[in-house]
């Protein structure tokens, strides 16, 4: 922590190669964030290029007394939610939506399911489906690993808020993967049917 304010520092300073350090250091959590969020490897590429310049430009708003990690990826947070109401893509507002009921406790939590499934092109698919605030939290939470006070200094908002968004975000999760689970079971069975089918036939 040290040594980043010290760069941070150096930076303000003048010091090129002290922001090329920054970079260094955050350039993996702050692709993966805009990758988690976008749900593309070029958009994220350029969203990454993107907030860093921003981190940038704004590096003299950054309040030393704070973790250097929280207010980056608050710039990158801020970035894709931006570029994301670009798209014209909506969510509801937390009175909006409807009640979801909690996942049954025999069901595997699914930020298990998406921590285990990383690279998995089906998560990025259930992320994409969570409302915006929704991806947002989960993502801070799961890959970058922050706690509901840092979630919250990134977001703005309070640390309930974020608990909230949290439990309704598994919860949407839960469903994803309970419907999944279906799907696949339905497909196995309908396999199965026609497999017996054939075999007859052939009797």
């Amino acid at each position: 922590m040290d040594q980043e304010r010290l760069w941070v520092a150096q930076t303000l300073r003048g010091d090129q190669s002290a922001f090329a350090r920054l970079v260094e250091l955050y350039k993996n959590p702050i692709y993966n964030l805009c990758y988690r969020m976008l749900g593309n490897a070029t958009e994220a590429e350029d969203a990454a290029q993107e907030t860093f310049v921003r981190i940038y430009m704004h590096l003299q708003a950054y309040d030393p007394q704070k973790k250097l990690s929280s207010w980056v990826l608050a710039v990158a947070s801020h970035y894709c939610v931006d570029r994301l109401r670009r798209r014209r893509l909506t969510w509801l507002s937390l009175d909006e939506e409807p009640e979801l009921e909690p996942p049954a406790a025999n069901v595997v939590h699914p930020e298990d399911v998406v921590l285990q499934n990383e690279s998995s092109a089906e998560v990025q698919r259930w992320l994409k489906a969570l409302p915006v605030e929704y991806r947002l939290v989960i993502t801070l939470r799961y890959w970058q690993d922050l706690s509901y006070a840092e979630i919250a200094q990134a977001t703005g908002a309070s640390e309930s808020a974020v608990k909230s968004k949290l439990h309704r975000a598994r919860c949407m999760l839960a469903q994803q993967v309970m419907a999944q689970g279906k799907r696949e079971l339905q497909s196995d069975c309908r396999v199965s049917a026609e497999r017996t089918v054939l075999n007859h036939a052939a009797l």
